[in-house]
């Protein structure tokens, strides 16, 4: 500890923090865009719409069989040539490792997202659906004013956990040589050579904010449990 030097730390954080930043960023991006597209893919398999439902569930299970890192490589080197194919374009048509990030982030976390909202929409007792039948509600006003909203307060904590596991997984963009909380670390440290320093940083700032998610995931699940009780 008598080489520990605290004052790399405190010269690091502004950049830390910008690394931050964009972790914060791509971890709402994903939850944001990864919910919109897990809630289609949910209620497209939920009602068994043809073609589209085996479809979904082959998008679902491919994301889910797959290492997010493997994702995140077949999108930064595929898309590019995929795009030429269909644009007719001369050369393959780079994306950037940012849009990678973004969209990959949110198209693997929808698969995710797609199986929790899916397994709330089954949890929903029968007679809801038969109540906004006997309403004469339609199934895009039934599922958007009654059924939605239920199954999104149901499993909202697990959506939760599952984002902090989102936050986690962005430290994965650092193989694109993006600049995320780890990628700063990684940088700074390896040119001032204060590995043990920026890195045990790195490491308590994920544990308190993970530990804070969890602390809130915690509370809403016990209010939910309280109300499903009153």
């Amino acid at each position: 500890m008598d080489s520990f030097d605290f004052g790399a730390i405190a010269q690091a954080m502004p950049f830390l923090l910008k690394g931050l930043a964009f972790s914060l960023q791509l971890t709402a991006s994903s939850f944001l865009g990864g919910l919109v597209l897990g809630v289609a893919l949910a209620l497209v398999r939920h009602l068994r719409v043809p073609v589209l439902a085996p479809l979904a569930t082959g998008y679902v299970t491919l994301m889910r069989a797959i290492p997010l890192i493997m994702v995140l490589f077949w999108f930064f080197f595929l898309a590019p040539m995929l795009i030429m194919w269909v644009t007719g374009a001369p050369r393959p048509v780079p994306i950037g490792p940012v849009y990678t990030a973004f969209i990959t982030f949110a198209m693997f976390e929808a698969a995710y997202y797609a199986e929790i909202i899916r397994a709330g929409l089954n949890a929903v007792p029968k007679g809801q659906y038969e109540a906004c039948r006997a309403l004469s509600m339609s199934t895009a006003k039934s599922y958007w004013l009654v059924i939605l909203p239920q199954v999104l307060r149901s499993v909202s904590p697990i959506l939760l956990t599952q984002t902090i596991i989102l936050f986690q997984d962005t430290a994965l963009v650092y193989v694109l040589s993006i600049t995320d909380l780890l990628g700063a670390a990684s940088k700074i440290a390896q040119r001032d050579s204060r590995l043990v320093e920026l890195y045990l940083t790195v490491a308590a700032m994920y544990l308190v904010i993970c530990a804070a998610a969890s602390q809130v995931v915690a509370y809403i699940r016990k209010r939910n449990t309280r109300a499903a009780h009153a």
